[in-house]
């Protein structure tokens, strides 16, 4: 399905990429290792991507109860994953932060999850290996623009971030 410049997009077929990138994601996911649950996998990565945050954030973002959230944390901590430290601002405030572990876990799922990509990419014709490269630079845009995304839902869930950045 080449796409030139300017052509204008037949119907039906940005929601056919979209569920092919969304079948290849799904079963990317499916194939990980599966030593904690994806919501704590999230939860993880929530916390890398915002710094150290409060249970009842993390609950809002994550879509979770805050119950929950209190249990989850409370398992990767065991795990040796995340830590809860005293916020500096509010020494009453207790915040979920990350461990050196953590990352690594991170960085070594995020590793496996990209060698298990590029082994797929391998068995590719050199003419659809060329169409993936050239689509690169898009796919990129699409992480960032999802990444806005989720930096303004973790702005929502914590009012006290933006009225602090304002005082800045």
């Amino acid at each position: 399905m080449a796409v030139s410049p300017g052509r204008k997009q037949a119907p039906g077929e940005r929601i056919a990429v979209a569920e092919a990138l969304y079948r290849l994601v799904s079963a990317a996911v499916r194939q990980q290792p599966r030593e904690i649950s994806l919501t704590s996998a999230s939860t993880l990565a929530t916390v890398e991507r915002t710094g150290p945050r409060r249970i009842t954030d993390l609950a809002a973002i994550e879509g979770v109860t805050q119950p929950s959230m209190t249990a989850l944390v409370t398992v990767l901590e065991r795990g040796g994953l995340v830590e809860r430290q005293q916020d500096p601002r509010d020494q009453r405030v207790v915040l979920v932060a990350l461990t050196a572990a953590g990352t690594d876990y991170l960085r070594s799922r995020r590793k496996a999850g990209a060698e298990a990509f590029a082994r797929l990419i391998d068995k590719l014709p050199p003419d659809e290996t060329a169409i993936l490269l050239a689509a690169a630079p898009a796919l990129q845009h699409l992480n960032e623009l999802d990444d806005e995304q989720r930096a303004a839902a973790y702005q929502a869930a914590d009012p006290s971030a933006n009225r602090a950045r304002l005082e800045e």
